[in-house]
């Protein structure tokens, strides 16, 4: 008798667990179902995110007036990042470091320019030695091309050989200046190499000081 009474109450537990499961399961689906709508789609949702979408015109008179609307709107967006670009220039030509590319910033590639803008030297005429053996090339006379091909020669081992000393000189220059700094010679001559080749008018950014200035 015992064995039976605890076998139909193990029963009647069993029995209501899972009466209670599917009240559980009922109540999640009256949950679910409550919601009422689909999950709204991504186009849906950035519509919302944008705004009210402007109705279609009515006339042409008014389609013109909005397209015009529209021209002037892009002008003045347009306008404003020339502007924008304008003043990042300006900034950049006077050194701004905020502006200035990656390859010229520091206080190391700040005083490299200024020790080459201060000197006069050979590699400054680099790009008129190449524009000169350009137009010699086109002379139609060998005489003249060959003496303009030696003289640009041997203006090209000039420039290499300044070039070779004064990078080993600034590196020397820059490494007591600041000597905390991580310097690499070759990376110092090259820059100087590239700062001192270019005409100084068109160098960026543009030179502080002026040629024969002191610069230690």
């Amino acid at each position: 008798m015992r064995f039976l009474r605890r076998k139909e109450a193990e029963s009647a537990d069993d029995t209501g667990e899972v009466e209670a499961a599917e009240e559980d399961l009922a109540a999640s689906k009256a949950h679910t179902a409550a919601k009422g709508r689909p999950t709204p789609k991504r186009r849906e949702a950035e519509q919302r995110r944008r705004g009210p979408v402007a109705p279609p015109p009515r006339t042409t008179r008014e389609a013109i007036k909005r397209a015009r609307g529209n021209k002037d709107e892009r002008k003045e967006l347009a306008a404003k990042r020339r502007e924008v670009r304008v003043k990042q220039r300006e900034r950049m030509m006077a050194g701004d470091e905020k502006y200035l590319m990656p390859r010229d910033r520091g206080p190391v590639k700040a005083y490299i320019r200024d020790y080459i803008d201060s000197r006069r030297n050979l590699l400054g005429l680099f790009m008129p030695l190449a524009i000169l053996i350009f137009v010699a090339l086109l002379v139609p006379n060998a005489r003249v091309q060959s003496l303009t091909t030696l003289l640009c020669l041997l203006m090209l081992v000039a420039m290499i050989i300044e070039g070779v000393l004064a990078g080993g000189r600034i590196t020397r220059k820059v490494r007591q200046k600041f000597p905390k700094e991580p310097v690499r010679g070759l990376s110092v001559g090259w820059y100087a190499f590239i700062r001192a080749s270019q005409i100084r008018k068109l160098r960026v950014p543009k030179p502080r000081v002026s040629p024969g200035v002191k610069v230690e």
